[in-house]
């Protein structure tokens, strides 16, 4: 059952992607809820009609590579878009070409802060990672030991700060400020 009672349209919905009510940006899933995800695609249409692969490559772009949906997510998104009348669908070649009503843009400009947020959330986990993949990406494979060790202790911290999804704030804090000193000594400040 969704927020206001009524079952979802498609997939399962609750907080989704962000974990609304949960505090955080950073998901336990890759995930959008169908709700998210049908004003992620409703901003996108309104930027440019298009394609559902190019919605999904546009997506993945804008996360750095985070986030692909599939398309078993977005094209019964889309689907559901079209059937209450916020996208509508022309043929183009043998594809079709996806854009936003004035009833979508109608319900887009209600929902505008959601979506902005939405998108900007997803750019900013995809940089992110991105910056983790680049921090990684010095170590050298010459020593295998040495890099077996490291990304030994790599999966081990990314266990432990996933068991302390959804702490208080003081033990969030207190996380922080390991992290902190372990950056502190790993650049030898």
């Amino acid at each position: 059952m969704g927020r206001h009672g009524r079952r979802h349209p498609f997939g399962r919905g609750g907080h989704g992607f962000f974990g609304r009510g949960a505090g955080g940006d950073f998901p336990g899933a890759r995930r959008l809820s169908s709700q998210d995800l049908q004003l992620v695609i409703l901003a996108l249409l309104a930027e440019n009609p298009a394609h559902g692969y190019e919605l999904i490559k546009t997506i993945e772009e804008r996360s750095d590579g985070f986030y692909t949906p599939s398309p078993g997510v977005i094209y019964p998104a889309l689907t559901y878009l079209e059937e209450v009348g916020h996208a509508s669908v022309a043929q183009d070649g043998g594809r079709k070409l996806y854009s936003v009503t004035e009833q979508g843009k109608a319900h887009l400009a209600g929902n505008r802060t959601t979506a902005d947020a939405i998108l900007q959330a997803l750019s900013r986990i995809g940089r992110r990672m991105e910056e983790v993949r680049e921090a990684f990406a010095g170590v050298s494979d010459l020593d295998a030991d040495a890099s077996d060790e490291l990304q030994r202790a790599r999966h081990g911290l990314k266990r432990a700060l996933r068991s302390k999804h959804g702490c208080d704030a003081t033990e969030a804090r207190r996380i922080a400020g390991i992290l902190d000193r372990a950056v502190a000594e790993i650049v030898g400040s």
